[in-house]
């Protein structure tokens, strides 16, 4: 179980990580041997320092970092619909959160990733590239809209949007929170600070959001989805 409570914000786990690889760069220490030599193994420590910070994650915590990018993205897209769609106000302004706060997550991943040297997903990408059996694949995360259901949604208008957003993006968080928790039950994985902050945001966010959505969804004219 993920605590509700967030001591330490994914801004200040940023601030956090860039803090430690900047000290284990900093100017290596001379050694006064020489005037101005400077000690090797200073050098090599500051590195592997460096190195350590940077590499300490799994084959779990790329798969996660890579596939909530286009799990994100899913969700700022549709989201992203509802000006257009006659949204009624309270989900416009639920979906203008969705857009600004999954947006400013997606760049935050793909810094992660590119950090490391790894690939990095657009930020406008609708599936994850897979190597499986040496051929590359396209998945959906779980939870995603499929290319009928993202249609559907799409030719929708006024309240047919509304509920059928909120009847997709429900499930749509409940994926990301499943994502989450493969996340955390994979062994080794989330040693990294910001991964576990970023994690934890998610969980604790759209958990809330999800119960916010139910609220809003059952107060709404009965009706099958997309009627």
């Amino acid at each position: 179980m993920i605590p509700a409570l967030r001591t330490i914000t994914i801004r200040g786990a940023v601030a956090i990580t860039a803090a430690a690889i900047a000290c284990a760069r900093q100017a290596p220490v001379h050694t006064g041997t020489t005037p101005g030599a400077q000690s090797r193994d200073v050098i090599i420590t500051a590195t592997t320092q460096a190195d350590s910070v940077r590499r300490s994650f799994t084959d779990a915590d790329v798969h996660f970092m890579s596939g909530m990018i286009p799990h994100h993205a899913q969700a700022v897209l549709i989201a992203s619909w509802a000006p257009t769609h006659g949204a009624r106000a309270d989900i416009r302004a639920f979906c203008e959160r969705v857009v600004v706060g999954q947006g400013d997550e997606i760049a935050i991943m793909q810094n992660w990733l590119r950090d490391r040297g790894l690939p990095v997903p657009a930020a406008n990408s609708t599936h994850l590239r897979m190597k499986m059996g040496g051929m590359e694949h396209d998945m959906l995360m779980p939870g995603m809209l499929s290319p009928e259901e993202l249609a559907q949604l799409d030719s929708a208008r006024g309240p047919r949007y509304d509920r059928l957003f909120l009847t997709f993006m429900i499930r749509h968080h409940e994926g990301a929170i499943s994502m989450v928790e493969e996340l955390l039950s994979s062994t080794g994985a989330a040693q990294d600070e910001l991964i576990v902050k970023l994690a934890n945001d998610i969980f604790a966010d759209q958990t809330t959001e999800i119960e916010r959505m139910k609220t809003i969804l059952a107060a709404m004219p009965s009706g099958a989805p997309g009627h």
